[in-house]
C-alpha cells in the first residue's frame, strides 16, 4: 500500500484509493496498461489507485469529472492524466484544453525516451516551455560500468534533488534509482528539477524529471516531466528504488506531498555542455594560425615558397621513360611474372600439443515419461482414473481399470486363440466385466 511507505506523505490507504490514474491512448502512446505498464498498474490496484483509459478528444471538463467505475463518488479525488510515449502531434486546441485541465485541478504525469520530440515526432514541448520545462534531444549515458552492462542503462546513486522524495528513513546513497534509455530536461523557473543523471553519467548533473505547481493557486493542478518511459515499464518497475520513487511522485501530484522550499529554490544542477564530435573533426583537417618566423624573403611574396614541381600530373616525361627501352637493350612489352624461388623452405609441419576440441554429440532424444504414472501402484493408478473420469465416461472407465489391473491383456490373448487371428482384436468395456465376474465366480466354486 502507498501508506505503508514512511515519508511519502500518504496519510492513509484510503485517502489514496479515491485517486484515478487516467492512460491515454489518443496519441499513439507507445506504453499502454495492457502493453508495457502491466505490472505497474497491478502494484497500483494492489495499493487502493483506480486506473483509466482515455480514448476520447482531450476535453478539460470531461477529464476532471472523469470516473473509472461510472459512480459519482461522494469525495472525488484527484485525476492524474499519463501521456506516456505519444507519437503524433498535438494540435492548439488540445493544448488550451490540457491547460484548462491543470487549472481545473486536474495533474498530467509525461513521459518520453531518448531522442525526444526528433524520436517520437510530437510536439509536445509546445506546453511544457510555457511552464519552463524542455526535453532535450539527447540521451543519458554513464561513464563507467557498474550492475548493468548497456551504458545507457543508468544507474545513478544520488541524482534526487528534492529530500521530500526520499522516505525519512533514507539518505541519497541508500536511494539509487536506474534511468533506461532516457533524455535529459532543460528547466527554469517556474520548473521545479527533481532527479538529476548525477556525477557519474553523461550529461552531468542535468535534469531528468522535473516538476510544476502553481505557488498561487494551491487547488490547481500539477505537472511531472520524466525523459524516460522505460523507467517505470514491466523491465524496470522492481529494480532499485524506481517503484519508490514513483509513489513519490504520484504523491506530489495529487497534492499529498510537499516539496522542500530549500531545494526547490536551489537545485544542484550543472550547465549544459556540449561534447564535441571528435571523429567528424579528425576526417576534416584544417589549417592552424601560428606566429610567423622572421624571415628575409619578402612577405608579399609568400607565393613563391611553394614549390609546384614536386607532385604533378603531367606527360613530359612519357617520351622519355619510352627511350630508356632502347639505351638499356630491353624489349619492350607488357611485364611479366616471374615466379619467386624461395631460398628457405616452408618449416616442416609439427602436430599440436594439445588434441583440437571437437563438438561433442548430442545426447540421444529419450521419451519423456511420468515417473509418478511408470512407478505407481494399482490403487494409486485406480484412484487417479478414478477422479480423472464422470459419469459419461463409463466405457473407458471400465476398459482402463482392465488395463491397470491387466485383465485387458488375458481377454486379448484368450480372443487371439480363439479367432487364430494376430490382429483386429477389439476389447470393449462388457469383456472386462464378464471376465472378472467369471473370475469371482470361479474363485466362489473353489472355496466351496
Amino acid at each position: 500500500m502507498l501508506s505503508s511507505l514512511p515519508g511519502l506523505g500518504f496519510p492513509s490507504s484510503q485517502a489514496t484509493g479515491k485517486h484515478t490514474l487516467l492512460f491515454s491512448i489518443t496519441h499513439s502512446e507507445s506504453h499502454t496498461p495492457s502493453q508495457g505498464y502491466k505490472q505497474l498498474c497491478r502494484k497500483l490496484r494492489n495499493a487502493g489507485w483506480k486506473i483509466g483509459l482515455w480514448k476520447d478528444d482531450i476535453n478539460a471538463e470531461k477529464l476532471v469529472n472523469y470516473s473509472a467505475d461510472g459512480k459519482a463518488d461522494g469525495e472525488k479525488g484527484r485525476i492524474v492524466l499519463v501521456v506516456a510515449g505519444c507519437r503524433k502531434k498535438w494540435t492548439a486546441g488540445e493544448f488550451d484544453q490540457l491547460t484548462a485541465f491543470l487549472n481545473l485541478g486536474g495533474s498530467i504525469l509525461y513521459m518520453t525516451g531518448e531522442g525526444g520530440e526528433s524520436t517520437y515526432d510530437t510536439n509536445f514541448n509546445y506546453l511544457l516551455e510555457e511552464l519552463g520545462i524542455m526535453v532535450n534531444p539527447d540521451s543519458v549515458v554513464r561513464t563507467v560500468y557498474q550492475k548493468y552492462f548497456h551504458p545507457k542503462e543508468v544507474l545513478i546513486q544520488q541524482g534526487v534533488l528534492n529530500r521530500a522524495l526520499l522516505p525519512k528513513t533514507s539518505k541519497q546513497s541508500s536511494f539509487p534509482i536506474i534511468y533506461p534509455y532516457g533524455a535529459t530536461l532543460s528547466v527554469q523557473k517556474p520548473g521545479i528539477p527533481l532527479l538529476s543523471t548525477g556525477c557519474v553519467s553523461y550529461p552531468v548533473n542535468r535534469p531528468i524529471c522535473a516538476g510544476y505547481m502553481h505557488r498561487d493557486h494551491a487547488e490547481s493542478g500539477r505537472l511531472i516531466v520524466c525523459g524516460s518511459i522505460e523507467m517505470f515499464s514491466d523491465t524496470y518497475v522492481d529494480k532499485e528504488s524506481n517503484y519508490h520513487l514513483l509513489l513519490s511522485l504520484l504523491g506530489f501530484l495529487v497534492g499529498e506531498l510537499k516539496l522542500n522550499d530549500i531545494d526547490a529554490a536551489e537545485p544542484d544542477v550543472g550547465d549544459y555542455f556540449y561534447m564535441p564530435n571528435v571523429a567528424g573533426m579528425s576526417e576534416s583537417v584544417r589549417t592552424c594560425m601560428q606566429e610567423s618566423e622572421d624571415t628575409d624573403v619578402d612577405v608579399r611574396g609568400f607565393a613563391r615558397l611553394f614549390d609546384e614541381r614536386l607532385f604533378g600530373f603531367r606527360t613530359e616525361l612519357v617520351t622519355e621513360s619510352v627511350g630508356i627501352y632502347e639505351r638499356l637493350s630491353v624489349k619492350k612489352e607488357p611485364l611479366r611474372l616471374i615466379m619467386p624461388n624461395f631460398v628457405t623452405p616452408a618449416p616442416p609441419l609439427t602436430p599440436a600439443i594439445f588434441p583440437p576440441n571437437m563438438p561433442s554429440l548430442p545426447p540421444p532424444p529419450l521419451d519423456l515419461f511420468d515417473l509418478d504414472d511408470a512407478f505407481a501402484s494399482e490403487k494409486t493408478r485406480l484412484a487417479q482414473l478414478t477422479n480423472k473420469c464422470t459419469d459419461d465416461d463409463l466405457e473407458y472407465y471400465v476398459r482402463e481399470c482392465g488395463r491397470v489391473l491387466g485383465v485387458w491383456d488375458k481377454i486379448k490373448e484368450r480372443k487371439r486363440s480363439e479367432k487364430g487371428d494376430k490382429e483386429g482384436v477389439d476389447v470393449g468395456g462388457k469383456d472386462v466385466l464378464e471376465y472378472v465376474l467369471r473370475s469371482l465366480v470361479n474363485w466362489k466354486c473353489v472355496e466351496q
